[in-house]
């Protein structure tokens, strides 16, 4: 599932690789987040949509957009903004930003391609696991089939904490000083993958 500018762009399975529309100013170079005065004293609000970078309150001026994740990736391809169709539609979702999005589309499927696959007998299983929970919101007593849900959830509990764990510990041994390839493996951004190997290897403590 992908969806919505104003809240990024994702795609199930990879979603700490968000990605977004990211600007250029006419030097080349990325501009820092916008600030906002909330008129709250030191309080700020701090903002990197790329509607905001009209100029306008003396904000930097974009020229270009292009599209960038997450994990630090920029599209090597540019995409001209015309500011005068911006403001005649008075609605930045109007505007053409599928350029940006398909660069970004193509650097996710680079992402998903070195990443571990699963097996595909798992995948089978764990699909035919999800459809069979779903069938139990239409079991003709509920009381019945939200109970059995609950129960499936912690049999599905019970077996991540039974390899979570010792997983995680594992997969950090054999890359102690290698979290890019970690990162790599499970299809994350570094910070996301250390937080996922943090949070599995010590579920059962």
């Amino acid at each position: 599932m992908m969806y919505g500018e104003h809240s990024g762009w994702r795609r199930g399975g990879f979603e700490s690789h968000e990605g977004m529309v990211g600007v250029l100013l006419a030097d080349g170079s990325e501009p820092k987040p916008v600030l906002f005065d909330l008129g709250s004293g030191a309080t700020f609000h701090e903002s990197s949509d790329w509607w905001n970078y009209d100029g306008i309150f003396r904000r930097p001026t974009a020229v270009s957009m292009r599209g960038r994740c997450a994990c630090g990736w920029r599209g090597t391809k540019t995409y001209p903004i015309g500011w005068e169709t911006v403001r005649e539609n008075d609605d930045p979702d109007a505007y053409d930003t599928s350029g940006p999005y398909e660069d970004w589309k193509a650097h996710l499927d680079e992402v998903a391609g070195r990443a571990v696959a699963l097996p595909g007998d798992l995948v089978v299983l764990l699909g035919q696991v999800r459809e069979r929970l779903d069938r139990l919101w239409l079991e003709e007593d509920p009381a019945r089939g939200y109970a059995a849900m609950l129960r499936a959830c912690g049999e599905l509990e019970a077996i991540v904490a039974e390899t979570g764990p010792g997983a995680a510990r594992a997969l950090a041994r054999e890359q102690e000083e290698s979290m890019p390839a970690v990162a790599e493996a499970l299809g994350m951004t570094e910070k996301a993958a250390r937080t996922r190997l943090l949070h599995y290897e010590y579920l059962s403590r």
